[in-house]
């Protein structure tokens, strides 16, 4: 039994329908390649394949697929290689290596510049101008006092007469007089988590103190026969205001921070009672709650400096 021949291993494409092969004058290989030729039909080894029983479109499509993937031309540009000097390889390595520091170091920066913060400088611009509007305040009102001082010796020197007992009770109810005396000392602090974490955290989740705290504290304490009370050294008088603004609390116009020292002149006694854990137990437990450190202790000489005070514009006496 005679075997059947086996297929042809390409099928013949027509005359009409023959690429046409160019080699790529712009190919990197163009000018030293000398001379590469493909094996002819007759040379090219015979492999066995599978029997096919017709002569299809689809199946010479799917033979071009398979015995001829590479484009000739492709196949030819790579048939030499570009040698490239020592120097050239180094170089490009060199360039290489430059533009990865420049974007690292750019990207690097513009990393940095997404975690910073822009308020900051206008805290820090805002906070040098409240310290400096500070201390000229502070100028302002030891000059005031001095003035205040030197108008009491005139007047004394040119009437002959000391002030009146209703003037100087007047001075001392106002807050307009340096005065002395027995009283309490109440100290109130910030939680230790909010004092190490910074001032931010006053608008977080940890409670600090507030100027609501401290009104409250100083109502107690007008409440209880206190007659002069001054926060940090800053005296309480009748146009003296307890208020927040820009996350810190003023006494006046003077910026207080923690920890918060309140100076009441009276009975010592009778404030301290009134003050103790037993009479203000929820107080207690609030600044416990949060955190909070309040301590009170008694004091045997107090001395609080006269309050600032503005002058009256529009008020007159009703006679």
């Amino acid at each position: 039994m005679a075997l059947e021949p086996l297929p042809p291993s390409s099928f013949p494409v027509p005359q009409e329908n023959e690429p046409v092969k160019r080699r790529a004058v712009f190919s990197s290989s163009f000018a030293s390649l000398e001379s590469h030729h493909a094996l002819s039909p007759d040379e090219a080894p015979v492999t066995p394949r599978r029997r096919r029983r017709a002569h299809e479109d689809s199946l010479q499509l799917i033979d071009n697929l398979v015995n001829r993937s590479v484009d000739p031309m492709f196949s030819d540009s790579r048939l030499v290689r570009e040698q490239q000097s020592k120097v050239t390889v180094w170089v490009n390595r060199c360039v290489v290596f430059l533009i990865c520091i420049v974007v690292g170091v750019a990207g690097s920066v513009f990393v940095q510049q997404l975690h910073t913060d822009p308020r900051k400088e206008v805290r820090q611009s805002l906070a040098s101008q409240l310290q400096e509007r500070t201390t000229q305040i502070e100028s302002l009102t030891a000059e005031v006092e001095e003035l205040r001082s030197e108008v009491d010796e005139q007047s004394k020197s040119l009437s002959g007469t000391v002030k009146s007992q209703t003037l100087q009770q007047d001075e001392l109810v106002n807050g307009q007089s340096e005065v002395e005396g027995e009283g309490i000392v109440l100290t109130l602090a910030d939680p230790i988590a909010a004092t190490q974490s910074g001032s931010d955290t006053a608008s977080g989740h940890i409670r600090v103190v507030t100027d609501l705290d401290l009104q409250n504290l100083v109502s107690l304490l007008f409440q209880n026969g206190a007659e002069a009370i001054a926060i940090n050294g800053n005296r309480l008088g009748v146009q003296t205001s307890i208020r927040i603004a820009g996350g810190h609390i003023l006494i006046g116009t003077t910026a207080v921070e923690s920890p918060y020292t309140i100076e009441a002149i009276g009975d010592k006694d009778a404030l301290d009672e009134a003050m103790s854990q037993e009479n203000q137990q929820e107080l207690y437990e609030s600044f416990a709650q949060a955190g909070m450190t309040f301590q009170v202790r008694k004091s045997n000489s107090i001395t609080l400096k006269a309050a600032v005070t503005s002058e009256v514009s529009y008020a007159r006496r009703n006679e």
